[in-house]
């Protein structure tokens, strides 16, 4: 049997997903509530790793054998951790290699107050944003991209092209971790779908809109670092908190639909 799990959770006080020695992670949460649940070693693959300070609303997980019954684990599990479904799905699932999208949103408020609520789960932005601009990279990203712009120099990368199936900003208000933040043309979603990600790629992305958004940095470079420019080119890398994993698809399925196709408030999976 192949169990299939979908995880939430505040990465505020997790070093990210992926297990490490002396450290707090997702993962080895995970793996010590299952093994003593199900009374054996358990090893977790997952869909998308995240890193440190990187939250999740619907991230997927499997592992071999029986599905744990959800209200025994989730009474071992921290309260910034949580499962939403542990099911039986078909022998040799694999959350990873079986994906075949990812969906990650960002969130930030661009007030000039700071905010007394959500504040581990949004980016303040103190900056003025032209909306509109934000919305023209975020257009400019759909197809295959190369994002050599948007990950570390020092990357363990070898394939720099992308398929990105969606990508939009909306406004709306802010789905946080520790609270609802109010004001609706305060709060500014990024919503992106592709095939996979690089390391640090939708935080550098968010980072360097951003500083197109305030006047920093010319549309028309922006559009120029998606041909393949160094990262050195690029802009700052938005920082974690604001980052959110948002589902997974699996056979091909899409997770996003364009605004111009949705109903207000449409766009998360």
């Amino acid at each position: 049997m192949t169990a299939r799990l979908t995880v939430e959770y505040d990465g505020s006080a997790f070093s990210g997903w992926a297990r490490q020695p002396e450290k707090r992670t997702v993962q080895g949460v995970l793996e010590a509530a299952l093994a003593t649940v199900l009374r054996r070693p358990v090893v977790l693959t997952v869909a998308g790793r995240t890193d440190a300070g990187v939250h999740a609303w619907a991230q997927v997980a499997s592992h071999e054998g029986e599905a744990a019954p959800l209200g025994s684990l989730n009474a071992l599990l921290p309260p910034d951790v949580a499962v939403i479904a542990s099911d039986v799905v078909a022998d040799g699932f694999d959350a990873r290699h079986d994906c075949t999208s990812r969906a990650y949103c960002y969130q930030v408020l661009a007030r000039a107050g700071r905010p007394a609520l959500a504040r581990d789960g949004i980016l303040h932005w103190s900056y003025p944003v032209d909306f509109e601009l934000l919305r023209r990279c975020a257009s400019l990203l759909v197809g295959t991209r190369n994002f050599t712009a948007f990950t570390p120099a020092d990357t363990y990368h070898v394939r720099f092209e992308r398929d990105v199936h969606a990508a939009f900003w909306l406004r709306g208000a802010a789905r946080g971790v520790a609270g609802e933040v109010r004001g609706e043309a305060e709060v500014l979603q990024f919503w992106i779908e592709a095939d996979t990600f690089m390391r640090h790629m939708n935080r550098a992305l968010v980072g360097t809109m951003l500083a197109v958004a305030r006047g920093a940095i010319p549309l028309e470079r922006f559009a120029a670092l998606l041909d393949g420019r160094p990262r050195a080119e690029g802009g700052p890398t938005a920082p974690a908190h604001g980052l959110y994993f948002a589902g997974a698809g699996y056979g091909g399925e899409r997770l996003l639909t364009a605004p111009s196709e949705a109903p207000p408030g449409a766009g998360a999976p």
